[in-house]
């Protein structure tokens, strides 16, 4: 799999540049007719970063099995991606995966996870895949160019020095998310040299620095039910809720992966304060008679609001108001008290940066859509091209959204690169 690659003259029907779950998706896709299918990797091993999403368990997708359902998750962008997920959506990967012996389980917010909770076990069920049909793997493989013969309608890809030749090009080699992993944007450029329009590629799915230093003593706290309003030009910009963690230097989980895009474009502009609501199901006069009653004992006041509350945070909160948090209920004082009710449904949190695309999951940006033909993920631009997963100008929040555009996009490119391969 590691052996160079040599230039023997011979054409291959596909050549897929980039060994993630897209690539390797399209590979043992195309492959399964007969293609002669080549498959390349810069990376020693193939799904270097497929094998650390999740936290290493990997959220393979998630459990929206309708179409329209699971589109409307992508905002406006939805639109352009009905004719391929119609062909392999939600369903059809979960069938796929399955079919290879590989069993899920559905957590929060309907994200699927492998049974074993460990993303090698989608790596490996993919690489093995490529095994079986065939594909030839060249790992260690820098691609400089990517060219298309329109005389001859091949692609000439130059990898070390050395010219491949093939009628069909996929490339499928991600964003600039983790480029400890290999994602360092190269992609790009060589679609813009193809004629291809790229947005700007910023993280999109990125934790959040806070400027706050209390929050510091919170680290690995996590809140299960959260409401967060994003506060941009002195004005409230929108309202988010979900799942959190605290960080040693700020917050990242859920909720605030998926406004991080949000927050960084205001960023860009002018300050932005979160502000959190602790107790998202109460409206302001419901949490005053909440905390009426909550206070009514003679328990001292942290050990009261640590009942429904987690000790860190309660001390946090304290400490912030300049409470004493051994006051007994009864003797809080109704300043107090009024203090309190509003820090619960309003904690502010300065915003100072995002964390950085070395920790993103996703970036954002990237190929025109208008450019794609997503009934077959070729290009408009260049026949014979196709353009798959992060590549791809499309918003994905987080909760395996990301990579059923892999499985999604990768599948019907494998499927469609070979359609034409006798006649070029």
């Amino acid at each position: 799999m590691n052996s160079e690659v040599t230039n023997d003259n011979s054409v291959w029907d596909v050549v897929v540049v980039g060994g993630g779950a897209s690539g390797m998706m399209a590979a043992s896709t195309a492959s399964q007719s007969g293609a002669r299918v080549l498959l390349l990797e810069k990376n020693p091993v193939l799904g270097k970063k497929l094998s650390i999403t999740g936290g290493g368990r990997c959220n393979v997708t998630n459990n929206k099995t309708d179409v329209r359902t699971m589109l409307a998750q992508y905002k406006d962008d939805g639109k352009f991606l009905f004719s391929t997920f119609t062909q392999h959506g939600v369903a059809e990967s979960v069938d796929w995966f399955l079919a290879r012996g590989v069993f899920f389980k559905e957590e929060n917010e309907g994200r699927f996870f492998p049974q074993t909770e460990s993303a090698l076990t989608i790596v490996e069920t993919l690489k093995a895949e490529l095994v079986k049909f065939g594909v030839e793997v060249k790992t260690k493989q820098s691609v400089e160019r990517i060219i298309f013969d329109d005389k001859q309608k091949l692609f000439r890809v130059t990898v070390n020095g050395v010219e491949i030749q093939a009628k069909a090009c996929v490339v499928a080699t991600g964003g600039f998310a983790r480029p400890e992993t290999g994602s360092t944007g190269e992609g790009f450029t060589w679609l813009e040299s193809l004629g291809h329009k790229i947005s700007a590629n910023n993280s999109a799915l990125v934790p959040l620095v806070l400027g706050t230093s209390w929050t510091k003593k919170l680290s690995g706290l996590a809140l299960t039910d959260a409401k967060i309003g994003v506060y941009a030009y002195d004005k409230k910009q929108s309202s988010h809720r979900g799942r959190m963690l605290f960080t040693h230097v700020g917050v990242t989980g859920p909720l605030i992966l998926n406004m991080s895009k949000e927050v960084g474009d205001f960023l860009d502009h002018t300050k932005v304060t979160l502000q959190l609501d602790v107790y998202p199901n109460h409206d302001a006069g419901a949490l005053k008679e909440h905390l009426k009653k909550l206070l009514s004992s003679n328990k001292k006041l942290h050990n009261a609001l640590a009942e429904e509350l987690p000790l860190q945070l309660v001390k946090g909160v304290l400490g912030q108001l300049d409470i004493d948090s051994e006051t007994p209920c009864h003797s809080v004082s109704s300043a107090d008290r009024k203090k309190l009710l509003t820090y619960l449904k309003h904690i502010p949190l300065l915003v100072k940066s995002l964390l950085g695309s070395d920790k993103a999951v996703i970036s954002s940006g990237g190929v025109a859509l208008e450019e794609i033909d997503f009934k077959t993920m070729e290009s408009k631009l260049v026949p014979g091209l196709y353009i798959v997963g992060d590549l791809l100008n499309i918003n994905r929040p987080s909760g395996g959204y990301s990579l059923q555009l892999c499985w999604s996009t990768g599948y019907v490119a494998g499927l469609n690169s070979i359609k034409n391969r006798k006649s070029r």
